[in-house]
C-alpha cells in the first residue's frame, strides 16, 4: 500500500504530426516503445492520447493502438489547420490536471513553444513536467518550461548507433540531450554525429569525457550548504532542475556514477558508504563524528578503491530511505 503511495502516475499526451513532421522519424516508422520504456521506470502511464488529423497518419494507427494510446481525431477546419490539435490537447490536460489530483507527472510530447504556457500551468499547479520530442525541431523555450526533457532519436541516428554494434529494435530511442545554451547551434550537431561516427568503440559518442561545468558547479554548491552527506539523487535532480535535458552521456560518461567518480578523481567530492546507502560529503570533509560513517566510508573505500566497477554500481542505485527518488 504505501508503495502505490510512491508510484508516480503518469499522463502522455501526444502531438503527433509536431512528431512526424520534418523531424526524420515518419509516421510509419514512428514505435513509442522506447520512450514508453523510459516513462515506466519513472512510474505507471495511465493515461494516453495522441491528436492530429489522423486521415493524414493511417500508418501509425495501428502501432499507437497496439500501446492502448487513445487517438484524438482533430480534421482541419477553416483557418485552424494543426492549432486546432494543439488546443485540444491543451484543454484535454488542463480538465485531467484538475480533475485527478492522483496523476502527478504529465508528459507533452511535442517541441512546440506554443506549449509552453502549458507546462508553466501544470507546474504551478504542482505537476511534474515531462517534454518528449526530436531534439533538431525543439524550441529551446519548450525545454526550459519542463521539469525534464527526453530526446527521441531518429531512424539515422538509430542506424549510426546500429553500425557501432547496438541492435535498435525501434526507429526512435528515447535519451536525454544537452542543453541549447551549452552548444544547441546546427555546428555542434554536426560535430557531435561526426564524433560518434569516429568513435571506436564502447558507444560514448565522445572521444574523451568531460565533467560539465554545470556539474561541478552544483556538487560544490550543494556540498557547501549541507550539514551532512549529501544524498547523489539530490545531485542529479538538482542539476536536471537547472538544466532539464542534461544528460551525463553526453558527455561521455555511461552513468551518473562515473560523473561522481570524475569528480572525486578531480578532489571535488569524496564518496562514503553508510550501510548500503553511498553519499557524497567534501573532500575535507571530517566524519568523525559519525562512527558508522567512518568505518563504512573510510573502510570500504580503502578495501575497495575508487574506481572498482563494484563500487560504482552500487553508487549508481542511490536509494533515499527517506523519499523516493522520483524523476
Amino acid at each position: 500500500m504505501n508503495g502505490r503511495t510512491n508510484e508516480h502516475r503518469i499522463a502522455l499526451f501526444l502531438d503527433f504530426e509536431n512528431l512526424v513532421t520534418n523531424t526524420g522519424i515518419s509516421a510509419s516508422n514512428f514505435d513509442l516503445q522506447p520512450s514508453l520504456d523510459r516513462l515506466l521506470e519513472k512510474g505507471k502511464v495511465v493515461f494516453r492520447r495522441a491528436y492530429c488529423d489522423w486521415s493524414r497518419f493511417n500508418e501509425a494507427k495501428m502501432g499507437l493502438h497496439r500501446f492502448g494510446v487513445e487517438l484524438i481525431d482533430v480534421p482541419p477546419s477553416t483557418r485552424a489547420g494543426k492549432n486546432g490539435a494543439d488546443m485540444r490537447l491543451v484543454i484535454d490536460a488542463l480538465e485531467l490536471c484538475y480533475a485527478r489530483e492522483s496523476i502527478d507527472t504529465f508528459v507533452i510530447a511535442s517541441g512546440d513553444s506554443d506549449f509552453c504556457p502549458l507546462a508553466y500551468k501544470l507546474r504551478e499547479n504542482g505537476r511534474t513536467v515531462i517534454g518528449l520530442a526530436v531534439k533538431e525541431s525543439t524550441s529551446p523555450l519548450f525545454v526550459n518550461a519542463c521539469d525534464e526533457f527526453i530526446y527521441l532519436r531518429t531512424t539515422r541516428q538509430r542506424s549510426e548507433k546500429g553500425d557501432k554494434g547496438r541492435h535498435g529494435a525501434a526507429a526512435e530511442e528515447a535519451g536525454h540531450g544537452k542543453r541549447g545554451r551549452h552548444g544547441r547551434d546546427a555546428t555542434g550537431k554536426a560535430g557531435k554525429a561526426e564524433v560518434e561516427k569516429a568513435a571506436p568503440s564502447g558507444g560514448k559518442g565522445h572521444s574523451k569525457t568531460e565533467v560539465p561545468e554545470i556539474a561541478r558547479e552544483v556538487v560544490q554548491n550543494l556540498i557547501a550548504r549541507a550539514t551532512g552527506p549529501v544524498n547523489p539523487s539530490l545531485i542529479k535532480e538538482t542539476i536536471v532542475r537547472k538544466e532539464p535535458d542534461f544528460d551525463e552521456r553526453e558527455h561521455g560518461f555511461p552513468t551518473f556514477a562515473k560523473l561522481l567518480a570524475a569528480l572525486e578523481t578531480e578532489g571535488v567530492l569524496r564518496r562514503i558508504q553508510q550501510g548500503r546507502q553511498w553519499y557524497v560529503v567534501g573532500p575535507d570533509a571530517d566524519l568523525a563524528g559519525g562512527s558508522e560513517a567512518k568505518s563504512e566510508g573510510k573502510g570500504k573505500k580503502q578495501g575497495r578503491g575508487r574506481n572498482t566497477e563494484e563500487s560504482e554500481d552500487e553508487l549508481e542505485s542511490y536509494p533515499d530511505p527517506e523519499e523516493d527518488d522520483g524523476l
